[in-house]
């Protein structure tokens, strides 16, 4: 008999078909005991997005190829915060870090010990799709014990960082599937050191892009108060936990990412075993990166896109990828706050509200020369 699922959305959400689909498909595989979808829910590349997956066999395909993706959020004490000014300041956050090239820098502070699997590669770039770099201004507090213990306070600045362990998983990830395909891990243990190995790197690569980001603004690196992994998999209760874009809900602190035109939210999660201990981890995609694309040009131009809606700034030298991340292309934040909430999954702690949004380095105006 096939998994349970569950989906944990309301008739007002919107959840395409495709992607409870596939929730169905992962629920027949040989081993599986239950999969939670999130109100985030969409269709992935062989697997679901936003979904929690309990299995007594480890599936490597099921936590995906950016093992170790995450967000975390890092205060930031700025003396003003225009973000004009600061959007210009940001660094370039495509360029790695280099132990000998950029032995000076002082974002290498954050490391104590040896980088996880000796990975250099990318080390302390943000990534792309909708991985991102965010100044964020902390909006009105919903549940001020959570943001006491927290230690936060409305118009409090913050650094939100998503990103994840970059080739580090990918190359993880190919190497079993050239030998296994979509099979189960022939040997789990082996599978989850090396799997742990890249949940550490992602973790010390949003600590390195804070730390450059904080130096580059003129402001202290901080440690971060919120950093949950939504692509991993654990043990837990003599299961294989497998999370693809869901977030560990069973007692932590989480920001469900917004979109760059939208405030994130945090969350106290309480998410029980109905939901595989999981809840959101952002807005979702509503659409495909093509559809995005195509319909964006029709209805947005690039200088509407880098400014928001609620008056942040949008870095971002790819034109492309502007389109595909605009914020029309997700689900409304507010409805997959509001499933949490009716499901019991989750508590609002707090808006954080975007001031610069990093993707990819700008593109200086080329100058015309004039003529003589």
């Amino acid at each position: 008999m096939p998994a349970s699922v569950s989906v944990f959305s309301s008739p007002g959400s919107w959840i395409e078909s495709a992607a409870v689909d596939q929730c169905h498909q992962v629920a027949a595989l040989d081993g599986m005991t239950h999969v939670a979808a999130m109100p985030d829910l969409h269709p992935g590349k062989g697997a679901p997005i936003g979904a929690a997956m309990a299995s007594t066999v480890l599936y490597p395909f099921l936590v995906g190829s950016d093992i170790g993706c995450g967000i975390a959020v890092f205060p930031i004490v700025l003396r003003r915060a225009v973000p004009e000014r600061l959007a210009a300041r940001f660094p370039d956050l495509d360029r790695a870090l280099d132990p000998d090239r950029d032995a000076d820098d002082p974002a290498w502070s954050v490391l104590t010990g040896d980088v996880p699997a000796g990975h250099l590669d990318g080390l302390g770039t943000v990534g792309r799709g909708n991985h991102f770099v965010e100044l964020a201004r902390v909006g009105a507090i919903d549940a001020p014990a959570h943001a006491d213990r927290l230690g936060l306070a409305a118009g409090d600045l913050v650094l939100v960082v998503h990103s994840g362990s970059r080739g580090l998983g990918e190359k993880i990830l190919r190497e079993h599937t050239e030998a296994y395909g979509a099979g189960p891990a022939p040997d789990p243990a082996a599978y989850l050191s090396r799997h742990d190995d890249a949940v550490r790197w992602g973790s010390l690569n949003r600590r390195l892009l804070a730390a450059r980001v904080a130096h580059a603004l003129g402001a202290e690196p901080t440690e971060p108060i919120v950093d949950q992994c939504h692509n991993l998999v654990e043990i837990r209760d003599g299961h294989y936990l497998h999370r693809k874009g869901a977030a560990p809900g069973d007692g932590r602190d989480v920001l469900v990412a917004g979109t760059r035109g939208t405030p994130s939210h945090l969350v106290a999660a309480h998410a029980g075993a109905d939901a595989n201990h999981s809840v959101a981890h952002g807005a979702g995609r509503k659409m495909s990166r093509a559809d995005a694309l195509r319909r964006g040009r029709a209805k947005h131009t690039v200088e509407e896109l880098r400014r928001t809606p609620v008056g942040s700034i949008v870095v971002c030298g790819d034109r492309q990828l502007l389109f595909e991340e605009a914020p029309t292309a997700y689900k409304r934040i507010e409805q997959v706050i509001g499933d949490l909430v009716a499901h019991d999954l989750a508590t609002p702690v707090t808006t954080t509200v975007p001031l610069v949004t990093y993707k990819t380095p700008d593109v200086a105006p080329t100058r015309r020369r004039g003529r003589r």
